[in-house]
């Protein structure tokens, strides 16, 4: 498989989609809003957008199969997957407010192995493919050199449903604060995760996310020499709901803290 040509094709739609994005947006046509859950939200430009890239992805691999935010497709175990989050960070679309971004990945035996995400309020575009390295509109990127969290700029997700571990997660908002160059939260993971991988960041951490929300973003940060885990130093931060990412040099750190703070809370 040509994971290159792929990405440049699989950029290509993307752009499609955030462009269809943005022009409901200017043109204020993102009404249809519905509650899934508690403060999680979906609208009729998300469905959309999902549909539009279901359909051109199922194009440019037949056969594939896909992960989706708002089931447009069900998964139904095949080799190749596309895992899609239409719009990621959909509160701060509904909102006027940025980032939002749309998060596409390659997965093979749900591993993913190739990944795009386009932040629309800079209109940056994060890529990357098993063994190609990571890229921001054509350059290459890496991730940041700080080695230590002290010197580190983090940052998290607020949770919006699952409060099952908020006492832990307030005890490392806490930290952070007091022990690191500062704590943002910006409301998209997957952009969170990019900004990791182009050094903008040097740490992400949250709980309660799914597969489409950090899917692209740990391809493009690993292809950027940096490292995700699960709360406990695990892999199974795609469907295990909960993620840490790093630059790598603080990675042990990072994991021995979140340790501390979060678990069995």
């Amino acid at each position: 498989m040509e994971l290159e040509k792929i990405c440049n094709q699989t950029i290509g739609i993307v752009r499609n989609a955030g462009a269809y994005i943005l022009a409901q947006q200017n043109e204020n046509l993102a009404p249809g809003i519905e509650e899934k859950g508690r403060h999680d939200f979906v609208t009729e430009v998300d469905k959309k957008t999902e549909e539009m890239l279901v359909d051109a992805l199922g194009k440019l691999l037949p056969g594939s199969g896909f992960i989706a935010e708002e089931g447009t497709q069900a998964d139904r175990g095949e080799e190749y997957q596309w895992i899609i989050d239409p719009i990621d960070g959909t509160t701060n679309f509904i909102h006027g407010a940025y980032p939002f971004a749309v998060s596409v990945a390659l997965a093979k035996n749900r591993k993913p192995i190739m990944g795009v995400i386009l932040e629309l309020g800079f209109n940056e575009c994060f890529y990357g493919w098993s063994g190609g390295g990571a890229w921001l509109d054509g350059k290459p990127i890496s991730v940041s050199g700080n080695r230590t969290l002290d010197s580190s700029l983090i940052a998290t997700g607020f949770p919006y449903s699952d409060y099952s571990k908020l006492d832990g997660f307030m005890r490392s908002m806490d930290w952070f604060m007091k022990h690191s160059r500062g704590l943002r939260r910006l409301g998209s993971a997957a952009t969170d995760i990019a900004w990791v991988a182009c050094g903008r960041y040097d740490g992400f951490y949250e709980y309660g996310l799914h597969p489409w929300d950090v899917a692209a973003g740990v391809v493009i940060l690993e292809e950027a020499g940096g490292r995700s885990a699960d709360f406990k130093g695990g892999d199974d931060y795609l469907f295990g709901e909960e993620i840490i990412c790093s630059n790598g040099l603080n990675h042990n750190e990072f994991i021995d803290t979140i340790k501390q703070l979060m678990n069995g809370s």
